[in-house]
């Protein structure tokens, strides 16, 4: 120790004192600064090429072209969502309430004319995972039923309605139960999975900010994760870590997730299954990761809620994904999947009470009064959690089991044929009731344009470029999976007769993949979005001069 004493002395000598702590504090900060580069080189490499994409994108020139570009997608959009589906056929759109109300007759009519429209017949079962039931018109009638008793109703004001806030109670115990929860678990209903997802990430973070103090609160999951989680990352200052997939199995990769992990880590994601290929992370690792480093742990059941709790008593078991496996804090699960309740119903479990408490909203100072929401709405729509509630009494265990059997021996008959099939590769080893694959030797995209074009409507997914059919209980006839298998030979057949590119969704995907610039990419699907609420096609005009903010271009009728 004397010699290392006397060699710092000697290297310091000279020096005023305020020069070696001005000298010790620069070494240090840039130390840190380093280190904080290094672990943050991913953010580092995307700032740095979307500041490459910016400044290209401010080329007048280029700014045009981009312009006429995305005037173009709008015209082809309009085309598919007026003309091609039959809109314009029907009552001219209405921009103003009419002087007159409408007779009850009128109403009725024009909105069964309405609803006839579009080229799917969503309940011939070629609609992949595009909805969940309604092929039981018994159960149907019971529902509109229901619903017409409650739809005045709101859970908002429990004192006015206490039979809503009863019913709402029992459908989160229920389903609970099914994730063999206990008195100890709870949780709350939501409007679907994406409020469910965020809901546990807004818990999380306010859990982690308070008892560990955390300030920049990140979560891990895997690539394949349900773009939920983005969304929800960018409304509550959320960093995600997006962690690569096993290209083998399709699921996370567990050794990137653990390097993932930081002290600023609020939450691990699982999986199950997820959205892309239909695969199940490995729960038990991931919830063990989450107990080494104190980290809660999601499992987004969303897609699976009310499918792989069934799955052992349908005969096909599972390993555990819910509240049997140590270290998971919360999970989702979508009853208005395959629990075939109507669209707008969700519900999001927490291991504890001391999780859910940080998801409440309170403003307890409000001139209106004390003002307390569980979830994003404040008023709800109490015909929704009743017709939840139907829905599952309807079926029971028993009901959910007998669906679950035939979708799963469905899903699990394409899986096996579509592997006879030597064009075809599947993504992993789908054990749910989702199956994706891709092709060797044939464009992909082409493949599902021509499934289109006889009437199929599949998922159409990236990175890699893929199909996925999501089966429901409309998709249970005994003849369904070889006239699925067969189609999509005949496609691979065509594809190899006629090569070229691809038409419809396939070139939409195709061109996307070829685009580094992925800003470009999202401002079409605003396009989209901007169409979605329009009463009818836009009349061409010249191109507006694009503006001169960051990247962005305007077009009259965009």
């Amino acid at each position: 120790m004397e010699g290392v004493e006397e060699e710092v002395e000697r290297q310091v000598h000279g020096y005023q004192k305020w020069q070696i702590v001005a000298a010790t504090a620069a070494i240090t900060l840039t130390t840190l600064a380093a280190k904080d580069l290094v672990s943050n080189r991913e953010d580092v490499y995307e700032s740095i090429k979307n500041w490459v994409f910016r400044t290209g994108r401010s080329i007048p020139a280029v700014k045009r072209r981009i312009a006429e570009s995305l005037d173009n997608s709008r015209k082809d959009l309009e085309k598919s969502m007026f003309e091609d589906n039959g809109l314009l056929s029907v009552q001219p759109p209405l921009k103003t309430l009419p002087p007159t109300g409408w007779t009850r007759e009128q109403v009725l009519q024009e909105a069964s004319n309405i609803l006839r429209e579009g080229k799917y017949e969503w309940r011939d079962g070629k609609i992949s995972g595009g909805a969940f039931s309604g092929s039981d018109d018994m159960f149907t009638n019971l529902l509109e039923k229901i619903y017409g008793l409650f739809a005045f109703s709101n859970p908002l004001h429990a004192d006015i309605f206490p039979g809503v806030r009863k019913m709402e109670a029992e459908i989160v115990r229920m389903t609970i139960s099914l994730f063999h929860g206990t008195d100890e678990q709870c949780g709350c209903i939501t409007s679907g999975g994406s409020e469910s997802i965020l809901m546990a990430m807004k818990a999380m973070r306010d859990w982690s900010r308070e008892v560990k103090g955390v300030e920049k609160p990140e979560i891990v999951a895997c690539v394949t994760v349900h773009a939920a989680f983005d969304k929800s990352a960018s409304l509550l200052g959320i960093k995600i870590r997006k962690v690569p997939m096993d290209h083998n199995t399709c699921k996370v990769n567990i050794a990137a997730m653990r390097q993932a992990i930081t002290s600023n880590t609020v939450m691990l994601v699982a999986s199950a299954p997820e959205f892309p290929h239909g695969i199940i992370d490995d729960v038990e690792k991931i919830g063990a990761l989450g107990q080494q480093y104190d980290v809660p742990v999601h499992v987004d059941c969303c897609m699976g809620g009310f499918i792989l709790p069934f799955m052992e008593g349908a005969g096909y078991p599972l390993p555990p994904f819910d509240f049997r496996v140590p270290g998971v804090t919360s999970i989702s699960a979508d009853t208005h999947k395959y629990g075939n309740a109507p669209k707008g119903s969700s519900v999001i479990m927490y291991r504890s009470e001391k999780y859910r408490h940080y998801q409440y909203f309170v403003v307890p100072d409000w001139p209106g009064g004390i003002y307390a929401s569980p979830t994003i709405p404040g008023s709800r729509a109490g015909g929704l959690v009743a017709v939840c509630w139907a829905a599952l009494v309807y079926h029971g265990v028993d009901g959910y089991t007998e669906t679950t059997r035939k979708i799963i021996t469905t899903a699990r008959h394409i899986k096996k044929q579509l592997k006879l099939i030597p064009e075809i590769q599947l993504f992993g080893d789908p054990l749910t009731s989702i199956v994706a694959f891709t092709s060797t030797n044939a464009d992909i995209f082409k493949v599902g344009d021509i499934l289109g074009q006889h009437g199929w409507h599949l998922t159409f997914i990236q990175y890699p470029s893929g199909l996925h059919i999501c089966l429901t209980s409309l998709q249970n006839s005994d003849d369904f999976a070889e006239r699925f298998v067969t189609d999509v030979k005949k496609a691979i057949t065509e594809v190899g007769v006629h090569p070229g590119d691809s038409t419809g969704l396939g070139k939409v995907y195709g061109t996307a993949a070829d685009i580094p610039d992925k800003f470009l990419i999202g401002e079409a699907a605003k396009v989209f979005l901007t169409c979605y609420y329009e009463t009818e096609p836009s009349k061409d005009e010249e191109l507006e001069e694009v503006n001169d903010t960051e990247g962005e271009e305007t077009t009259k009728g965009i």
